[in-house]
């Protein structure tokens, strides 16, 4: 396929689709295991996994199988019945997660949603009130639809909207006097992402996210960890939060709990579980059906058959080496941030110049923010990935710094 062909496609699409975002100018084909390739066939390192969701790589054969087989079966009932893979799926979601209940949704954002919700219901059934605040986090990052765009902390993302569906106070990550400051009679919920994702790669300080749960515990307040991003395995355990055994009321995860299929979850204590949400309170139409659920099982088989969360615990330290060699080679590289397989580069100028330039020497990385190159690669990464890596962003730098 020609250059020109390429731009065809682009510019179709462009005519087509609302332009709610802003796309690089390539148009995807197929995956390989770390590498995806384009239309014209050029290859590319992918450093972005989908932004954290490809955590198997492109192309594993028995995932695959997995959802070519349930494709055969059934790929749809709805929830007024059960179904054989959801029920595999919750029993060893929750073993993995270390929670009690599971809702399955069709998104991270969707997950966020049930959460909150899950929250208010929680304080409803205790003091008989319907209004209730939450407190989030300044730079965190929760999602799009409403609900979850009202515990987003970046003002510019809620501006064009007016009124928000929840009354929401921000705190600072790792300052907890700036939370205590903000709780009254009416709070009910703090979510926070034990790593912020969108927000800058900062990982939330285990002093931080212990106070959190006493005050929370203190207070009756739920605790709600955002996992979507930071969760399955991507920081060398299978959620962020089991690194200091601090357990929230409620937590979300998505992104590679399907691994490019379209699912989320929220999980919860059997305490929440048996005071919140009841039926006709919550639902969704594809949430939870075979063919997700299918593919969360696949996941986990994946997860067990090549000992993932032991591979990214065992390798990330070395994207962590590299990542400092370059903030030393660099001046323009102000800090590095991050944990596993979650990791940021802070620059002191924009890095779209270094992105798109890296981009055009097969590599594909992703910004968060103007300033952060982001690395949130599969999880399969192996140290001749990361070499690979380094050695194009390092002319990728030096040519725009």
């Amino acid at each position: 396929m020609s250059e020109n062909k390429m731009q065809t496609m682009i510019e179709q699409a462009e005519r087509d689709l609302l332009h709610t975002y802003n796309r690089y100018q390539i148009v995807l084909d197929r995956g390989e295991g770390m590498y995806l390739f384009d239309v014209n066939g050029k290859k590319y390192l992918d450093f972005m996994s989908g932004i954290a969701v490809f955590a198997l790589g492109y192309g594993n054969e028995a995932y695959n199988n997995a959802l070519k087989a349930q494709i055969d079966k059934i790929l749809h009932t709805s929830n007024y019945f059960y179904n054989e893979p959801a029920i595999n799926a919750a029993a060893r979601m929750k073993k993995a997660a270390g929670m009690d209940r599971i809702f399955f949704t069709n998104s991270g954002a969707e997950a966020v949603e049930g959460a909150l919700k899950s929250a208010m219901k929680h304080a409803f059934l205790k003091d008989g009130r319907s209004s209730h605040q939450v407190i989030a986090m300044e730079n965190s990052f929760h999602g799009r639809t409403y609900g979850a765009l009202s515990v987003t902390g970046n003002p510019h993302y809620r501006e064009a909207f007016g009124q928000m569906p929840c009354d929401v106070k921000f705190a600072r990550l790792n300052d907890l006097e700036s939370v205590k400051a903000l709780v009254n009679d009416e709070t009910c919920a703090v979510i926070v992402e034990p790593v912020q994702g969108e927000g800058g790669l900062m990982p939330a300080s285990e002093d931080f996210l212990r106070g959190l749960r006493e005050l929370c515990t203190e207070k009756g307040i739920l605790l709600i960890f955002d996992e979507i991003q930071c969760g399955m395995g991507r920081t060398g355990s299978m959620f962020a939060w089991h690194r200091f055994g601090i357990r929230p009321d409620i937590m979300t995860c998505a992104k590679a709990l399907g691994c490019g299929v379209p699912v989320g979850a929220f999980l919860m204590t059997e305490e929440i579980g048996q005071s919140s949400l009841v039926a006709g309170d919550h639902g969704t139409t594809y949430g939870g059906n075979p063919f997700a659920c299918a593919a969360i099982n696949a996941v986990l088989d994946q997860y067990e058959a090549l000992d993932l969360v032991r591979h990214v615990y065992e390798t990330a330290p070395y994207l962590t080496q590299t990542l400092d060699s370059i903030k030393t080679e660099f001046d323009c590289v102000t800090e590095r941030r991050g944990i596993g397989f979650m990791q940021g580069l802070v620059f002191d100028r924009s890095v779209g110049p270094i992105i798109t330039d890296a981009m055009d020497h097969g590599l594909i990385l992703i910004n968060a923010g103007a300033n952060i190159i982001r690395f949130v690669p599969a999880l399969i990464t192996e140290k001749e990935h990361i070499d690979e890596m380094a050695e194009i962003l390092r002319g990728a730098i030096a040519g725009n710094c």
